[in-house]
C-alpha cells in the first residue's frame, strides 16, 4: 500500500484506536485480546469496509487468527522433506513422508474461507447498496467495467491480494503492540520521557492524531525501537534466488533457497551500540530523528519485491495506539510474591516460528488521572470523519 494511499485510511486508525483505549480502560486485564480486536478490525474495515463490531454474527477476526497460525506452521524453514526433495510431491498423501499434504488438505478450507467470505460480504454490500468505501469495494468498481473474461480473473488476483493485507494485517502488529507493552512496564523512565512530550506537543484536552505524528519523535523513536528490539519475523520468509549471483565470495546457485537473519541484523553493532538494551535515544540526535541511524523498519518488514505492502499502514496503526495509551495510560510491571516488580524485558521469552510473539503476560495498565479517562470517553462520542 502506497504511503499517499494510506493517508485516507487514517481516521479509521483514530477512530478504532479511541475504541481501543475504551476497552483497556474498562477491562484492562484483557489487555492482549484488545489489541488483537483493534488490529483486526482496523485492517477488516479498511480491506473491506466491514465493521466487526456490527457484524458479530461471524467471527472474521478468529478467521484470519486460524488462518495466520496455519502461514506460521507451513513456512517455517526446513520443516518439510519436500523443500530440499521437489520430487517428493508426487507422494500419495498417505505415504510416509507426505504428510505435507494431509495437513495441507485440512488447512486449505480455513485459508479459503479467510479469503472468501469476507469478499463475498463486501460484494453482497456492494451490490445492495450499502458498501462503505474499502479497498474491496475500489476493485469490485473497477471490476465492474470489465468484460466476465476480464472481470473473472481480475476478481481472483484482487481476492488473494486482499486476503494477503487482511492475514498479514490481523495478527502480525500484534507482536510489536505486545513488545512495547513489556518494554513500557520494564523501563518506566522511558515511558515517563514519552508522557512529558506528549504532554508538552498535545496537552491535556484532547487525544493526540496523525498531525501530531512530526512533533513527537521520541514516540517516533519508541516504535522503532520496538521493531528493532523483538522483530517479529526474526528469520525472515524465504526467498529463491533467480538466477546465479555471488556474495562476498560465496556462490549463490540460482534457485536457491535464501533466508534472511533481521533477528541478527538488528543486534548487529555496529548498527546498534548496546542491542540488547531497550534505548529510544539511539534514533534521536539534538532532540530530532536521527536519519543517520539505521532504521529497522528498512530490516523488518522485509526486501525488495517481496517487502510487506502493508508496513506503511501497519506503522500507522501502532503510531496511532501507542501515542494514546501513553497519552492516557500509566503502564506498570506485575508484582511478584514479594510484591517487588517484575521485569518483564527478563522474563518474557518470545515463541518459535516464522511470526514470534511474546508468551502471555500481565501487567498493570490504569488512566493517568480520571481526566485522562473522561478525556477517553469524550473523543469516542465525538463524530469522526470517515472515508
Amino acid at each position: 500500500m502506497h504511503p499517499n494511499a494510506v493517508l485516507r485510511y487514517r481516521p479509521i486508525q483514530e477512530r478504532e484506536a479511541c475504541k481501543y483505549l475504551l476497552r483497556v480502560a474498562e477491562d484492562p486485564k484483557n489487555f492482549l485480546h484488545h489489541g488483537r480486536h483493534f488490529l483486526g478490525a482496523t485492517i477488516i474495515r479498511v480491506s473491506y469496509g466491514i465493521d466487526v463490531d456490527k457484524h458479530k454474527d461471524t467471527d472474521y477476526l478468529g478467521i484470519a487468527e486460524a488462518a495466520l497460525a496455519i502461514f506460521s506452521q507451513a513456512f517455517l524453514p526446513g520443516k518439510y522433506l519436500v523443500e530440499s526433495f521437489p520430487i517428493l510431491r508426487y507422494l500419495p498423501s498417505f505415504m510416509p513422508g507426505a504428510d505435507f499434504k494431509r495437513e495441507a488438505a485440512k488447512w486449505y478450507p480455513v485459508v479459503r474461507e479467510m479469503r472468501d467470505l469476507p469478499w463475498e460480504a463486501a460484494t453482497t454490500a456492494l451490490r445492495e447498496g450499502n458498501a462503505t468505501p474499502s479497498m474491496a469495494s475500489g476493485l469490485l468498481e473497477r471490476m465492474s467495467h470489465l468484460d466476465e473474461k476480464a472481470a473473472a480473473e481480475q476478481e481472483e488476483y484482487s481476492k488473494n491480494a486482499i486476503a494477503s493485507a487482511y492475514a498479514g494485517g490481523a495478527d502480525t502488529t500484534l507482536s510489536t503492540l505486545q513488545t512495547f507493552y513489556i518494554a513500557m512496564a520494564s523501563f518506566p523512565e522511558v515511558q515517563k520521557r514519552a508522557q512529558a512530550e506528549l504532554d508538552a506537543v498535545v496537552g491535556p484536552h484532547r487525544l493526540p492524531t496523525f498531525a501530531d505524528k512530526h512533533d513527537l519523535p521520541y514516540i517516533a523513536a519508541i516504535i522503532k525501537e520496538c521493531f528493532r528490539w523483538r522483530p517479529v519475523v526474526p528469520l525472515g520468509i524465504v526467498h529463491s534466488s533467480l538466477e546465479e549471483d555471488e556474495y562476498n565470495g560465496y556462490r549463490i546457485p540460482a534457485r536457491s533457497a535464501v533466508v534472511s537473519n533481521p533477528w541478527a541484523y538488528v543486534r548487529d553493532p555496529n548498527l546498534y551500540e548496546d542491542p540488547e538494551a531497550f534505548r529510544p535515544e539511539r534514533f534521536l540526535k539534538d532532540g530530532k530523528l536521527d536519519h543517520n541511524v539505521q532504521d529497522p523498519a528498512a530490516i523488518v518488514f522485509g526486501y525488495g519485491r517481496r517487502i510487506c505492502p502493508g508496513r506503511h499502514f501497519a506503522e500507522g496503526s501502532i503510531y496511532a495506539v501507542v501515542s494514546g495509551i501513553l497519552h492516557t495510560m500509566s503502564i506498570e510491571a506485575p508484582l511478584d510474591e514479594h510484591t517487588q516488580p517484575i521485569r518483564l524485558a527478563d522474563h518474557v521469552k518470545m515463541t518459535h516460528g516464522v511470526l514470534s510473539y511474546p508468551e502471555p503476560f500481565d501487567c498493570i495498565i490504569k488512566p493517568r488521572s480520571p481526566e485522562a479517562e473522561m478525556l477517553i470517553r469524550t473523543s469516542l462520542s465525538e463524530d469522526v470523519t470517515t472515508l
